[in-house]
């Protein structure tokens, strides 16, 4: 490992455990594991690792599956994982993935998405499932007159868009995630649709880019309604983008707003293979394929381990270690920061926080500077890793922790750990769009999503 973070010093990547162990097992008897992870409608992902065949070494086997099937289940999705090829992983992980288990998160939160039981089966020869694959076509329809809404935590933002021209645009701030009351967010959702609508002729289309998980238009987890009592939520929040569509009178197509923000990147590139990463309050992602489709996957790299270290911090919310969270959102700058010594006064808020790291940066501090530095170095190293299940041609940044200078220093680091320790990525294009074009851009991706008839 050529590159240590001077602030977390103990970093241990994923990408450098993983070719460590692949290139140990190729030297000795092995044998191979195969993973299946299923998700709605059938759809699968299938990865195959070799392991040593050697049970004295179950444990080391072990450790590194179970990293990559967590990996697999966020990045693709999924409530089944099938296991081929060694007993004693499968024991392992079916006693992980169960209601009281390790990862009982995981499982949660996948029955709650996919509204089914959480499985883990061994099947070994022709039970072992046969690859089913999804492409969904994404956005690209721009005729016609248009509304694009787009749900962040903190803003809501809407536009008018006819033929692909925005007309009319307006940010709004709102507290989703603060309120329980179903009615504010339906509302607040109604009176800026409604507001972009007066603006047109007519309205053909909405489509929507927001934060969470979405099948068929129905919002199945989003923490935009984190505060939304349960008995509500499956009655009045999970068809609340197709009610206001209903009431507008226009169809309308709801995708995660990584998914929209990769989108509006492989439009501005005009190219495919693009994975979005939004380093904000979360590591939020996307992904457009090489045929310029989606793949139906969650992508939800907060969740997706990039460090092998088991002393790494935990994730308040999955209780797990080691996660993307802490290592490119606001709490990574945070944690760094406190490593390396800096006090922050009593009371603020995480987001206050990144404005007071930001500040030293615009200053020249030589403390904020290793703090980019070290992210720089994650991300350099993260990609790699990434790339065991994203065919990666142009990486997209956005998110608060990239503006300004800070967001260079992360972008020279990342390229100078690829250069150095993985020159098979080195010509991975990391890019970063200016402000203007990522808030015009995003609002035509997201009106673009529906196609008309």
């Amino acid at each position: 490992m050529k590159f240590i973070p001077t602030l977390d010093k103990k970093f241990t990547p994923m990408s450098v455990v993983l070719r460590d162990f692949k290139n140990e097992v190729a030297k000795s008897e092995n044998k191979t594991l195969k993973i299946c992870v299923e998700r709605n409608d059938g759809y699968n992902y299938i990865y195959e690792l070799k392991i040593f065949a050697d049970e004295s070494k179950n444990e080391q086997n072990y450790f590194v599956a179970e990293r990559i099937i967590k990996s697999i289940l966020w990045v693709t999705g999924g409530y089944k994982i099938y296991i081929s090829g060694d007993e004693y992983i499968y024991e392992r992980i079916k006693a992980d993935y169960t209601e009281k288990g390790a990862r009982a998160f995981d499982v949660d939160f996948m029955q709650t998405v996919y509204e089914k039981p959480f499985e883990v089966i061994r099947a070994e020869g022709d039970a072992f499932p046969k690859l089913s694959l999804c492409s969904v076509k994404i956005g690209g329809h721009l005729d016609g007159c248009r509304i694009g809404f787009d749900a962040g935590g903190s803003d809501r933002k809407v536009s008018a868009v006819i033929d692909g021209k925005v007309v009319y645009s307006e940010e709004i701030v709102w507290f989703p995630k603060i309120n329980s009351d179903y009615h504010y967010h339906y509302d607040g959702i109604l009176t800026a649709m409604k507001t972009a609508a007066s603006k047109m002729p007519r309205v053909d289309a909405i489509g929507v880019s927001s934060a969470g998980v979405y099948i068929n238009n129905k919002i199945m987890v989003a923490s935009l309604f984190l505060k939304v009592p349960k008995e509500d939520y499956k009655a009045h929040v999970q068809t609340m983008y197709l009610d206001v569509a209903k009431e507008i009178g226009a169809p309308i197509e709801v995708a995660n707003d990584g998914d929209v923000t990769a989108l509006a990147g492989a439009i501005d590139l005009n190219d495919n293979c693009v994975l979005g990463i939004a380093m904000g309050t979360s590591e939020a992602g996307g992904y457009i394929n090489d045929k310029g489709l989606l793949n139906g996957w969650l992508s939800e790299l907060a969740f997706v381990p990039v460090d092998f270290e088991k002393s790494a911090m935990v994730d308040e919310w999955s209780g797990d270690y080691g996660c993307g969270v802490k290592y490119f959102s606001q709490d990574s700058v945070i944690k760094l920061a406190e490593n390396g010594g800096y006090k922050f006064k009593e009371g603020l808020s995480p987001a206050e926080k990144l404005k007071e790291i930001q500040g030293l940066m615009e200053k020249g501090d030589d403390l904020a500077k290793e703090i980019y530095k070290s992210i720089g170095i994650y991300l350099g190293y993260a990609i790699p890793y990434y790339s065991e299940f994203y065919k990666i041609k142009h990486l997209l940044l956005l998110g608060r922790v990239t503006s300004g200078e800070g967001g260079a220093l992360i972008v020279e680091n990342a390229k100078k750990v690829l250069e150095a320790e993985f020159p098979e990525f080195a010509d991975v294009d990391i890019t970063m769009p200016d402000e203007s074009n990522k808030r015009v851009g995003q609002s035509i991706a997201a009106a673009s999503l529906p196609e008309t008839k």
